[in-house]
Parts: C-alpha cells; structure tokens; sequence
C-alpha cells in the first residue's frame, strides 16, 4: 500500500508540474482537446494505457 500511494502521489507531482509552469499554455491545449473528435481522444487514451502497461511490465520483470 505505501508503494502504491507512492506512486499516485508522483503521478500527482508531474501531472500538476504543466498547470504550475505553464498555466496559460494549458489552457490552449484544453481548448484544442475540446475540438478534438471522440474517436481520436479514445485512440489518445488506448495508446496511453498501452504505454504505461508495457512500462509496468518492464518495470517488474
């Protein structure tokens, strides 16, 4: 449990690094997500999660 909470509160830490360096950045790259077709979110986000299980898998063998 303590690796886990570990790991979510360094998942935390660079996922907040964007919002706190570049604030107006993001939110350019908000409003193109918003214009962005479902489809193509949905293919973002498979291939995300593919990467980060491979990266999982590395990480334990």
């Amino acid at each position: 449990m303590n690796f886990f909470l570990c790991v979510i509160g360094m998942t935390m830490i660079v996922e907040g690094l964007p919002y706190f360096a570049f604030p107006e950045k993001i939110k350019l790259v908000v409003m193109k997500v918003i214009e962005m077709p479902d489809s193509a979110l949905r293919t973002f986000g498979f291939v995300l999660m593919l990467t980060g299980l491979g990266l999982v898998y590395l990480g334990k063998k």
